[in-house]
């Protein structure tokens, strides 16, 4: 009773390939987006904002662009964090050389220079695939990771190595540098990341979408259909790099303020890996909620034990944050291969036919 299709008709092929069909679907998004944009900035401290909800967002942009590649064309990649560098490290060049553009200008078009670099790794992926692919694309990440430590010119021959961030405005408004509020730049992130999600939702909805899931359930029939396999390939890496290039520079000028190479080494590009699994391979949902499994987990771990009385030291609570976090990968391994994703899916079929036994 809850959860109805009846009555809702679909007369036409867009209305039957709409993004969000039912109006209970509208309702809830309507209701999350008021939350995000109201309720949080609202309610939430610089500590909520600063320490959770701006890197949430940035780490569920930088899942959707890698859950794009692997959930939805199959192809698997281990470059995430280095093709985050990327859009990192050529904003930090635009907003050098043009300091009068409007930063977020900078913030998506620094995504183009990701997308032209995983376009170029992505081209073995006609030739290999699985296992294979995932070394070429390790490889990516080696490479691009000796890039960011030995080419002064990226980070503009700083004596410490590091990406530093200016002051930059947006109409007027600080959004990069230590004058920049936490608010305004929480806007900045939920802004892009919900225009992202929704062109993601278009692209997965539509013809791009099921060329992909072609290629990802048989690609030797899929090309027997007339895609054409390497285009198809190429899109799905640049569309995907993009993604991770823009969280990159979301990461280094929204929320760190400044960043070495270091972090962009290939244990980011496992964290992001971790989250698509978890949260739900081919599911844009299921991005966000691995995001805040992987991210949000290890912040209550560390802040609500003490004030249940637990002593926890912050060694102990990586310790058993890292155990935690190794045992629901197994676990949804094991459990549930599609993840977090397939669980709020059970859960909305069991409200179509709540009270009855499902």
């Amino acid at each position: 009773m809850l959860y109805r299709e009846a009555g809702q008709y679909k007369t036409t092929y867009a209305a039957d390939m709409a993004v969000f069909p039912l109006w209970q679907d509208r309702l809830l998004i309507a209701v999350c987006l008021f939350v995000g944009f109201v309720v949080i900035p609202l309610t939430g401290n610089d500590f909520l904002l600063n320490a959770v909800m701006i890197p949430f967002l940035v780490f569920s942009l930088a899942a959707i662009g890698l859950n794009l590649l692997t959930g939805y064309t199959g192809l698997l990649s281990l470059g995430t964090g280095a093709f985050m560098g990327v859009g990192a490290y050529a904003c930090n060049k635009l907003t050098t050389l043009f300091p009068n553009v409007n930063i977020l200008l900078w913030l998506i078009a620094s995504g183009l220079f990701s997308a032209a670099i995983g376009t170029a790794f992505g081209l073995p992926s006609l030739r290999i695939k699985g296992f294979y692919l995932a070394v070429a694309t390790l490889a990516a990440q080696f490479f691009l990771e000796w890039c960011f430590v030995r080419i002064p010119w990226l980070y503009n021959d700083s004596v410490s190595g590091a990406i530093q961030v200016p002051l930059r405005t947006a109409f007027g408004v600080p959004i990069t540098g230590a004058t920049a509020s936490a608010t305004t730049r929480y806007y900045v992130t939920l802004s892009i990341v919900t225009l992202m999600t929704y062109l993601a939702s278009n692209l997965v909805h539509g013809r791009i979408g099921r060329s992909w899931m072609a290629v990802r359930d048989m690609d030797i029939a899929a090309e027997l259909i007339g895609i054409r396999l390497l285009p198809t390939k190429l899109l799905a890496f640049a569309v995907s790099s993009f993604y991770c290039g823009v969280a990159g520079a979301l990461l280094v000028f929204v929320w760190y303020g400044g960043a070495e190479a270091e972090v962009f080494n290939i244990n980011q590009s496992f964290f992001i890996l971790f989250m698509v699994i978890i949260g739900g391979l081919g599911s844009l949902l299921g991005s966000f909620f691995g995001a805040a499994l992987i991210f949000i987990l290890p912040i209550v771990l560390r802040t609500v034990p003490p004030h249940l009385g637990i002593p926890l030291n912050g060694a102990t609570a990586e310790h058993v944050t890292d155990m935690v976090v190794g045992a629901l990968i197994i676990l949804f391994l094991i459990v549930e291969p599609n993840g977090l994703a397939r669980l709020a899916q059970i859960l909305k079929q069991k409200l179509r036919v709540w009270p009855f036994p499902y």
